[in-house]
């Protein structure tokens, strides 16, 4: 039997003493929603492998709520993104800006994709910010019919 796992057990329960739950009074109230919500930098690819890509963007704060998701609408044809990825992000009211990363997966090598991105807070609530279409190829050779 393995004799750390009782030590381990009693540091994990002396850090949840030493650590308390924040009260209501502690918890700061969700930032004002912001009225206009500009992307100040990208969105653009940050990483790609054959069959997964990672995008990324930077905006103002949206403000409300702290959950937020990152959302990527994509697919191959320019004019029809059927294709949803969303990344959760918590927002930092403290902080001016965002920084959304979103992975997008099952993808198809040496594939040209076409994306936009915009945010939606946890509650539903659309930020008012959307780019404008962009594009990618995934690395790799395209598979061929048949094979």
């Amino acid at each position: 039997m393995n004799r750390r796992l009782p030590m381990l057990a009693v540091a994990a329960t002396a850090a949840s003493l030493l650590l308390p739950e924040p009260t209501p009074a502690q918890v700061a109230p969700p930032a004002k929603q912001a009225p206009g919500v500009q992307i100040t930098e990208g969105p653009a690819l940050e990483s790609a492998k054959d069959n997964w890509a990672i995008i990324r963007w930077t905006s103002d704060n949206p403000g409300g709520t702290d959950e937020h998701f990152g959302v990527v609408h994509y697919g191959t044809d320019p004019n029809n993104l059927s294709e949803t990825a969303k990344s959760h992000i918590r927002l930092n009211s403290g902080h001016s800006y965002t920084v959304f990363r979103v992975r997008l997966d099952n993808l198809k090598p040496g594939t040209a994709y076409y994306y936009t991105v915009g945010a939606v807070g946890a509650n539903g609530a659309v930020d008012r910010m959307k780019s404008s279409v962009k594009q990618f190829t995934t690395p790799g050779e395209p598979q061929r019919e048949g094979r």
